[in-house]
């Protein structure tokens, strides 16, 4: 949990040792897996702003084996692997990024009446949120959300 937390504020370990008052050494042999004395944990704890329960959290894996992976649409399965973070896809996230892709979408196709360039982004933009509107039925299809 330590490694997600620390790529999702944007540090490098250097910067968390730095940030906690550990060794690199310490961060590294900790995302690796290995025991970290309470110490160590409250520093870490300190330094993200979290919880030590939070660090002491198990990672969110799928089981690739299962028969619900093995029925998920190619798509879905990419978009597994690219999802933010290692986490579960949320749909509210999928919804935003469709919604928001739809208004800057229309709004540079209006653009590409002026310039070429601007026409080119807004449709882009507007593929991408077909393409989360139709993420977003399979998965509301196969029921992947964890927050329905």
């Amino acid at each position: 949990m330590l490694k997600e937390l620390r790529i999702s504020r944007h540090l490098s370990q250097e910067q968390l040792a730095q940030m906690s008052g550990l060794n690199v050494r310490t961060i590294q042999r900790i995302e690796s897996g290995k025991n970290a004395s309470l110490e160590s944990l409250k520093c870490l704890a300190a330094a993200l702003d979290v919880d030590i329960s939070t660090l002491n959290q198990e990672k969110f894996t799928v089981n690739k084996q299962s028969d619900n992976w093995k029925t998920l649409p190619i798509l879905l399965k990419c978009w597994f692997i690219f999802n933010f973070l290692e986490r579960r896809p949320s749909r509210a996230t999928a919804k935003r990024i469709e919604v928001i892709g739809h208004c800057f979408g229309f709004l540079f196709c209006c653009l590409g009446l002026i310039n070429e360039a601007a026409l080119t982004g807004g449709l882009m933009l507007l593929f991408i949120a077909y393409l989360y509107h139709f993420l977003k039925r399979q998965g509301d299809k196969y029921g992947i959300w964890y927050d329905n």
